[in-house]
């Protein structure tokens, strides 16, 4: 529901994300470097008039792993940057990505992904990121998924706890990690697992579903919230119990989707038990 350029932000797209219900946005930074303090003040304070917070700032850097140290120490550099760009959006968490070997994507698997010199480049990314990070008084969300270095809840964890900074903590997005159907199957076994790893790391969720597709070998697809396996009372109740102060983010659906998968996440919330606060 964001302008796809956040520079466009203006009293009536603020008003029609307020109006749908939702008081935090995600917002994207193409180009920290290029940002500008006046531009995202700005941003930030109409958002604000109409009730709205900067929940993530989102920002896009070269990947953290990348063996070509030029890159790597790019990405770095990007990422600090992105640092302040969150103070002058008082966004809630900058979203961190560890990024993939694949030079085709972040997202994209990668036979090397989980190596040790991998994860070891990773934490000295992540060791060079921190500093900016606790100077801004800023909070690193970092994501993981199944095709990515971080592949599992106990992998992130140890990597959380190798660079040791209180700036590094944990979004989480439990349908990145689903790749099995034993989790898809038994995702209430799965989300405590998640959970009781990293539950004491949360600042903040990503919200989404996922379904298995009848078609070989195996394909867990993501879908609207409500419409797949996903336990989401048991994500929302954890995640209230690790987290009650953060925020829940829908991603990855067009607009038009959104106010279905809103009612689908009011719904579960109740039956938990769970009310958003204002």
């Amino acid at each position: 529901m964001m302008p796809a350029d956040v520079r466009a932000m203006d009293e009536a797209a603020a008003r029609r994300i307020r109006s749908a219900g939702f008081t935090g946005v995600s917002v994207v930074l193409p180009d920290p470097l290029a940002a500008t303090r006046g531009e995202l003040t700005r941003v930030r304070e109409v958002l604000a008039a109409a009730g709205v917070r900067v929940a993530q700032a989102n920002p896009r850097y070269e990947a953290l792993v990348n063996p070509d140290e030029a890159r790597r120490k790019e990405g770095v550099r990007v990422l600090r940057q992105a640092c302040r760009c969150a103070r002058w959006l008082e966004a809630g968490n900058v979203y961190v990505r560890p990024g993939s070997l694949n030079p085709r994507g972040h997202w994209l698997p990668y036979p090397a992904n989980t190596s040790p010199e991998t994860i070891d480049r990773l934490i000295r990314s992540l060791r060079e990121v921190v500093p900016a990070a606790e100077d801004e008084g800023v909070v690193l969300a970092i994501e993981g998924h199944v095709t990515s270095p971080l592949e599992a809840p106990e992998r992130v964890r140890a990597v959380i706890q190798a660079v040791g900074s209180p700036a590094l903590r944990f979004n989480v997005d439990p349908v990145n990690f689903v790749g099995t159907l034993a989790d898809a199957y038994s995702s209430t076994d799965f989300l405590n697992r998640m959970f009781d790893a990293l539950g004491e790391y949360t600042v903040c969720a990503h919200v989404k579903d996922l379904a298995v597709e009848e078609r070989l070998v195996l394909h867990i697809a993501e879908c609207v919230p409500g419409d797949g396996l996903l336990d989401m009372e048991t994500f929302l109740r954890r995640f209230d119990a690790a987290c009650p102060d953060g925020y829940a983010l829908i991603e990855h659906l067009p607009d038009d989707k959104i106010p279905r998968a809103k009612q689908a996440v009011d719904a579960a919330a109740a039956r938990a038990g769970l009310t958003w606060r204002e």
